[in-house]
């Protein structure tokens, strides 16, 4: 009787391991050498793996075990068969070898006692395997203690760390990180200037810059920021939003589009809470650019109002801008649109998201009229409905034409001004 080769490569692995861990029991200590601290990844992947072996080492023993049974059952049926040939004297098929031992004392007594033998040493062996398997998982349960442990210190750790300031805005240094305005190389013309900072482009305009470019301004109540300042015969502008390339991605959450994003030297929106600290209860005047694939430009400009976060800083028009972004009845602010993203959604539509249905983040009435922060297509999409996804002003080129370029311009104006 010959035992499977798998059942021997399993009892030969089985002996070897024994004969590591007794060896590592018995070697004498190493020289003491700087302590080396297993990363979780190093530890799970390691868990892991013996939970792994361990489990292959069962199975492959209960199988052999099984087996070697079916080959215990098989030798006693052949034993049984030639002890009834011998007392009914039939002869046997296969003749016998001269000096050879009888068949039913072979297959009765001598093959039978082997595979008990067999089968004690691999119940022997499965035990080991089973206190094996047990001593590692009970050391992945201790590892993921140690983890959970490790985790509520780096929490406590995070929570006494100093907060730090980003745009305005306090955040928690373990808050998940949002899109932010990037900072450019280089200062700003004024931003070493002793003097006090501008509230505004506009009074930058009143104080002799003609300059165009970045500047810090200050207005009143809000930390100092970094704006584009547009100088024309009319004043001083601030730069609010521009898209040009799609090289930012405007499909933001609400916190990002309060804060800012992007990159104030290409694509960027400036921030809900900034324009509203530039405007404050002034109000202003809003210019819209606008560029088509032809390279066919339009502009707008209207008064506007915008409120505070407890209003989702709702813009304020008058009657004609109203109707023309989509405002045909009066909310309890008057004719006003608050501003919506794909998590907050204040839209006018009371059955839809328009933010999630179309894209970014917008002062939207019922979804059709404008969306110049929509996704941004290099070129013009085939299907309708993906083109309506765009950055689009239906009263210039449709719904359903995506514009190649946007600009979005702010300048604060006293309120007889404004209205």
């Amino acid at each position: 009787m010959r035992c499977a080769p798998t059942a021997g490569a399993a009892l030969v692995l089985c002996a070897a391991t024994a004969g590591l861990l007794r060896a590592q029991a018995g070697a004498a200590p190493p020289p003491p050498e700087p302590p080396r601290f297993a990363s979780w990844d190093e530890m799970n992947v390691l868990a892991h793996g013996l939970l792994q072996l361990g489990r292959g080492l069962h199975e492959h023993v209960e199988r052999t075990r099984g087996q070697l049974g079916a080959l215990e059952r098989r030798l006693a049926a052949c034993g049984a068969a030639c002890q009834t040939s011998e007392t009914t004297g039939v002869p046997s098929a296969h003749p016998q070898r001269p000096g050879a031992a009888p068949a039913a004392a072979a297959g009765g007594e001598v093959a039978p006692e082997i595979l008990r033998d067999l089968q004690t040493q691999l119940k022997v062996q499965n035990g080991r395997i089973h206190q094996l398997f047990l001593k590692v998982a009970q050391q992945q349960r201790h590892l993921e203690k140690q983890h959970l442990r490790i985790q509520h210190l780096q929490n406590k750790i995070a929570l006494l760390a100093p907060t730090h300031l980003d745009n305005g805005v306090i955040q928690p240094a373990t808050k998940k990180r949002l899109p932010k305005m990037a900072q450019p190389s280089g200062l700003a013309p004024n931003a070493t200037s002793l003097h006090k900072l501008p509230k505004d482009c506009q009074e930058l305009f009143e104080d002799g810059q003609r300059q165009s470019g970045l500047f810090q301004i200050q207005p009143q109540g809000s930390p100092p920021f970094l704006v584009n300042c547009e100088m024309t015969s009319e004043g001083g502008w601030t730069v609010i939003q521009r898209r040009q390339d799609g090289s930012v991605d405007f499909n933001q959450p609400w916190e990002a589009y309060k804060a800012g994003f992007g990159d104030p030297q290409g694509e960027f929106w400036l921030g809900l809470e900034k324009i509203h600290s530039i405007t404050g209860d002034r109000g202003g005047r809003l210019a819209v650019q606008l560029q088509d694939r032809d390279g066919n430009a339009k502009s707008l400009k209207f008064p506007v109002h915008l409120g505070g976060e407890d209003t989702a800083y709702s813009l304020q028009l008058t009657a004609p801008v109203a109707s023309e972004l989509g405002v045909s009845v009066a909310t309890s602010n008057g004719l006003s649109l608050p501003f919506s993203t794909w998590d907050q959604d204040h839209d006018l539509r009371g059955d839809l998201n328009c933010a999630k249905s179309l894209s970014g983040g917008w002062w939207f009435g019922t979804c059709g009229h404008s969306n110049l922060n929509g996704q941004y297509f290099h070129s013009m999409p085939h299907q309708r409905q993906q083109r309506k996804k765009g950055m689009f002003w239906k009263g210039w080129r449709g719904r359903y034409y995506p514009l190649q370029a946007t600009t979005m311009l702010i300048q604060a104006t006293e309120d007889k001004e404004a209205s």
